[in-house]
């Protein structure tokens, strides 16, 4: 019974691994293949984009089963690996979706590398985007490659304009800042 309901799990890995093999063995540069290989770009795009959530999360839960194996002297757990499959939302609902594994681990270890903050936000994205480049240009074969990290990046542009806005009231009085009892603003390096 229980075969049952795998099944049509390993018939959607199935299908995603063909749909990805299809699009990066495709010669042809005609509409259809194009648009085939840019349908498959936006969903390497959401898997990029979860594998390197899953690998700072995973991180996370790592490090801290980790200290729990120290505390009881027992045997650090085997490191966390990467899914070849996601789940994404598409027009269509829900598909699994494939990466090779190298794409996956690699998404996966920037992930982990930014939550140990072994990489800033910044280098996470630029690492991100060099991934999503080779998948784009080196297994698509597309023209131009997609946006790795979208939301990472709306969160940093956020940041920095709150930033900006603070430094914008916090400025306005110039010198004067200081006389009001706030310190200085620090110059610019």
């Amino acid at each position: 019974m229980f075969n049952l309901f795998k099944k049509p799990d390993e018939d959607e890995r199935g299908r995603a691994v063909a749909a990805y093999e299809k699009a990066v063995s495709l010669t042809s540069d005609g509409h259809e293949a194009r648009s085939l290989r840019l349908r498959l770009s936006m969903l390497c795009r959401a898997h990029l984009d979860k594998t390197f959530v899953a690998g700072a999360q995973a991180m996370e839960a790592y490090e801290a089963a980790c200290m729990v194996a120290i505390q009881q002297a027992k045997p650090q757990p085997d490191p966390p690996q990467a899914s070849l499959f996601q789940t994404v939302k598409s027009t269509s609902g829900e598909v699994q979706v494939y990466l090779p594994q190298e794409y996956a681990d690699e998404a996966f270890a920037i992930g982990m590398l930014y939550q140990k903050t072994e990489l800033n936000a910044a280098q996470a994205i630029e690492a991100a985007q060099r991934l999503a480049d080779r998948i784009s240009y080196d297994a698509l074969k597309l023209n131009s490659a997609f946006v790795a990290l979208q939301f990472l990046r709306d969160e940093l542009a956020a940041e920095a304009e709150a930033a900006a806005d603070a430094e914008g009231e916090g400025g306005e009085g110039g010198e004067g800042d200081a006389a009001d009892g706030g310190a200085p603003a620090a110059p610019n390096a």
